[in-house]
């Protein structure tokens, strides 16, 4: 059967619907106050993601002509108009929302953001020596006139624009008055009061009171906030060049200076102000978002981080994996003879990273049997313990390598500070492929035991970074397997080395593999259920825009597969179209934490088959990354992967369902249920309930 033209929906309106969800929940009465503000950062954090990478990437394709993914017929120029449109929505929306509800609810807790004519004179005095002692000195005023061109205005920063007026010539000039971005967005005016109050300044509002002391003898005619975004997608040409982190450093230097994508101003911006902001940076008025002070949310991170237990989500304390506990109180674990016996799956952040996965890597850097580690780093904490564990491997004379993806995007330039302090400590660093970014999880180590190598690895669905394994939700598998072992070593050969890549076993490797792989999986679902044997399919992943994988599931959908997606973020199927994809059904779950793990389960007829890794379904994913799936062949390993499922799809549980249209409706309780349930407190509840003895393999 012919699959339909329009069967996909837009990945860049898929994208801001995910956003909304996120803003939904900043709106939502039921989450603690604190929570709420932190979505409303995150989503304000999001959005500029979104316009410095995927609406520059739209106009590039403008400007090359080169047609949007998973949107068949429809022109760049003809999304771009609706991204922004809907953008332009969303963006007023979350604005209304701080100043209208979250503001006034913080100040009902004693929280209050303040302008400069609401503070008292006390607070107005030592505020004003706070200016003149570590404000001052460090602003720099920027005149534009004939001699002084219109400034460079960096992208993400906040910028004055002040009018003045010269009582000597009757001119009327202008400036401009970057924020600086190292003292803090919110000044503190006081900690908590004996009333119980907090009160903060916007840094903008100190600065803009006190204008005449950066303009002495100028009459100050007005001043009004602004904010520029730029494309700062990094685009490297890697086969040109013989020193990739030389051309990347260059790289990260002129995204500074990338063209404006977006003005955002203050509401009460005068004309002759704005035209001129208009005219200098040379964007369109598509591109002017009008909005109500403070400009960039994200400055609520300040606050709500501050530890008000009431405001806040209850703690859930991470806890230790019972299989990778130790023995006995104040003993270290043993884990190289635990991992022998048996696979470990770990679930972060319920169960400890710091403990699992931190502690695993540290013992091997000790362990005097382990002769070698090889691991791949593709984002990580800037004080990492695993980069110092490798170090410390490296200094104990073991061998060492470390995969660095030095491309990650936003942390490049962190990414190429440690890969210069491995290289400095005998690390054997290497960047991998040319042309490919290696995203996979995965670290080896090799030990001696009774005169034989013994492989331990970990593949995982996160990265090495031990800060967002606190709220990134990730999956990872330790294992001794002697197959995995062998087939992690081709291919950290293959990485670092010139080896010719071959098909592997019990992994899944992109870019040559994975999607055939997963087709094949696929198809035997669909086999099965022709042949009336169990035949399902369930996905667990961040995006999913692939069209051959879509189209995969479209299949299975009208050959009566049951399909169930779990997802995050983006999604281009549209689910429970007749003929079509009736028999798909698409979750999203947002929540206190980042749903982050790839996991994929199949019926298989009657016997499972269960995998997890690094890989979303995209297409830089499946075609210009290095990514790694691992089969599960531990039986109840498969049961924990059901059980995340069964609580993601159950009806009682609180989610966001995806409609044909592409809109997402957040889920009701059903007849005789009186509040859904919380899936990531339903996971914790039960992964702390659960109790399992060691055996052998």
């Amino acid at each position: 059967m012919d699959l339909p033209a329009d069967r996909y929906l837009d990945r860049e309106l898929s994208w801001l619907a995910f956003n909304r969800r996120v803003l939904e929940l900043a709106e939502d009465p039921h989450v603690p106050l604190l929570e709420r503000l932190n979505f409303l950062g995150i989503f304000a954090s999001n959005l500029d993601e979104f316009f410095m990478v995927r609406v520059a990437g739209l106009k590039r394709r403008i400007v090359t002509g080169i047609a949007v993914p998973t949107n068949i017929g429809v022109p760049a120029h003809e999304v771009l108009d609706t991204v922004l449109s809907e953008a332009k929505e969303l963006q007023e929306r979350h604005a209304k929302l701080y100043s209208e509800i979250l503001k006034p609810a913080l100040s009902k807790e004693g929280i209050n953001i303040l302008r400069w004519d609401d503070l008292d004179e006390t607070d107005k005095s030592s505020l004003s020596e706070y200016f003149s002692e570590q404000v001052f000195p460090i602003l720099m005023p920027l005149a534009v006139d004939p001699a002084h061109p219109f400034p460079y205005i960096s992208g993400l920063s906040i910028n004055l624009a002040v009018r003045i007026k010269n009582p000597k010539t009757e001119k009327n000039e202008f400036a401009r008055l970057k924020i600086p971005a190292m003292i803090p967005r919110l000044i503190q005016v006081n900690r908590w009061q004996d009333d119980g109050s907090l009160t903060f300044l916007p840094l903008e509002e100190l600065i803009s009171n006190h204008l005449d002391q950066l303009f002495p003898g100028m009459e100050i005619l007005d001043h009004h906030t602004f904010r520029v975004t730029r494309n700062e997608d990094v685009v490297v040409e890697e086969d040109e060049t013989e020193n990739l982190l030389q051309a990347l450093e260059q790289e990260l230097l002129r995204r500074k200076f990338g063209p404006p994508i977006r003005l955002e101003v203050a509401d009460d911006i005068d004309q002759t102000t704005l035209d001129l902001l208009i005219r200098e940076l040379r964007v369109g008025e598509k591109e002017v978002y009008v909005l109500p002070e403070p400009l960039d949310l994200s400055a609520m991170f300040q606050i709500s981080g501050e530890q008000i237990p009431h405001l806040r989500y209850a703690p859930q304390v991470p806890l230790t994996s019972i299989e990778l506990g130790p023995s006995e109180p104040n003993s270290l674990p043993d884990f190289f003879g635990v991992i022998s016996k048996q696979d470990v799956l770990v679930h972060h952040p319920y169960e400890s990273f710091s403990t699992s996965v931190q502690a695993f890597l540290e013992a091997a850097a000790r362990d005097p049997k382990v002769l070698a580690i090889k691991q791949t780093l593709y984002r990580t904490s800037g004080d990492s313990p695993i980069v110092e564990a490798l170090i410390d491997a490296a200094e104990a004379g073991k061998q060492v390598l470390a995969l660095v993806e030095i491309k990650a995007r936003f942390d490049e330039q962190a990414n190429i500070t440690w890969a210069r302090k491995l290289e400095r400590a005998g690390v054997h660093v290497v960047y991998g492929l040319v042309g490919l970014k290696t995203h996979s999880k995965l670290a080896l180590v090799l030990r001696q035991e009774e005169g034989k190598l013994k492989f331990y690895s970990h593949i995982g669905t996160g990265n090495y970074n031990p800060k967002t394994s606190r709220i990134y939700e990730d999956l990872g598998l330790f294992t001794s397997s002697d197959q995995v072992g062998k087939e992690l070593t081709r291919l950290f050969n293959e990485l670092s080395g010139y080896a010719i890549e071959k098909k592997f076993k019990r992994l899944l490797v992109a870019p040559r593999y994975m999607r055939n792989g997963l087709l094949k999986l696929i198809n035997q679902e669909i086999a099965n259920a022709t042949e009336g044997k169990p035949a399902s399919i369930r996905i667990k992943v961040n995006s999913i825009v692939d069209e051959l994988i879509i189209d995969a599931l479209y299949r299975a959908s009208q050959a009566g597969v049951r399909v169930e997606l779990l997802v995050r973020g983006i999604c281009s199927v549209k689910p429970g179209v007749p003929g079509l994809s009736e028999n798909i059904v698409v979750r999203s779950v947002l929540g206190r934490y980042l749903e982050h793990s790839r996991v994929f389960a199949f019926a298989g007829g009657g016997e499972p088959k269960y995998l997890i890794g690094s890989a979303d379904l995209m297409h830089r994913n499946l075609d210009r990354r290095v990514e790694v799936l691992v089969h599960l062949t531990d039986s109840v390993h498969g049961e924990q992967i059901d059980e995340i499922f069964d609580i993601a799809f159950a009806d009682t549980t609180s989610a966001w369902d995806l409609q044909a249209d592409g809109s997402w409706v957040r889920g009701k309780p059903p007849q005789g249920v009186k509040h859904l349930r919380d899936y990531q407190e339903e996971i914790y509840n039960t992964i702390s309930s659960r109790k399992r003895p060691i055996k052998a393999r």
